[in-house]
């Protein structure tokens, strides 16, 4: 399947100021995402940004980029203007790499947007949850799926609930049960994707704080690609930060 990244990217960073310039090897870390975007066998990678040093620092290492709004509420709108602007077809792949996953696997790029078909507008990912505390932790993203393994719902809460494992204790997960980690990674049809902004708000998006849920409540599926494992974390710390860098140490 032929798909675009679009790697929506913002200067301003509450807990780490110009993250996606952070040096990663040499090189900033938005190009890194970019470069291994890349490696997915994407037609084409494009950075959408707000601010003209991350456009600079991408022109200087030869990646392309955009320049958007600075007013966009989310990434999905960022990328919804990049992708007019490039004027991609009603029916192109669009997929929402995150700036700061200079580790993303290029292969769950590319298995996120093969997951998206005809009938289903809008994909993402999941892996499963092999211990408790994660699975209790409001911080993680746990998502419920049908038989045809499209997402029924995403939530905070632990989900689906083990009632009887779990009335015995929760200290451990029940024999045989792994609920599902979404992985923040997500693909599009370009029409959708342009609609997308358009919809309302949900009652349920707004409670759980989770965007996608916008989707399942106005009806329209969303497929989910399980990985075998968890991938590599991105940058959200200094700590993070640190730990990436390792990476690129020669």
């Amino acid at each position: 399947m032929s798909f675009t990244v679009i790697i929506p990217a913002r200067l301003a960073s509450t807990r780490l100021p110009n993250k996606p310039l952070a040096d990663l090897g040499g090189k900033p870390m938005v190009v890194r995402v970019a470069e291994r975007a890349l490696r997915s066998g994407a037609a084409q990678v494009v950075v959408a940004t707000d601010h003209p040093d991350i456009f600079i620092a991408c022109e200087r290492h030869g990646v392309n980029a955009r320049m958007t709004r600075a007013d966009h509420a989310s990434g999905t709108d960022r990328i919804a203007e990049a992708a007019a602007m490039l004027g991609l077809a009603a029916d192109a792949v669009v997929v929402n790499v995150q700036g700061d996953e200079p580790l993303i696997d290029p292969a769950l790029i590319a298995a996120t947007a093969a997951a998206i078909s005809a009938e289903v507008p809008m994909a993402t990912a999941a892996h499963p949850i092999t211990g408790a505390a994660e699975f209790f932790d409001p911080n993680v993203v746990k998502v419920a799926l049908d038989r045809h393994g499209r997402a029924l719902y995403f939530s905070r809460a632990p989900i689906p609930w083990h009632r009887d494992g779990f009335a015995e204790t929760r200290d451990t997960l029940p024999h045989g049960y792994a609920g599902l980690r979404h992985i923040g990674l997500y693909a599009f049809r370009n029409a959708f994707l342009q609609s997308y902004p358009k919809l309302a708000p949900a009652p349920l998006e707004q409670a759980e704080a989770l965007e996608q849920l916008r989707a399942l409540w106005h009806g329209h599926p969303i497929a989910v690609h399980i990985a075998a494992g968890a991938p590599i974390g991105g940058v959200d710390t200094a700590e993070d930060l640190a730990r990436v860098r390792r990476h690129f140490e020669p």
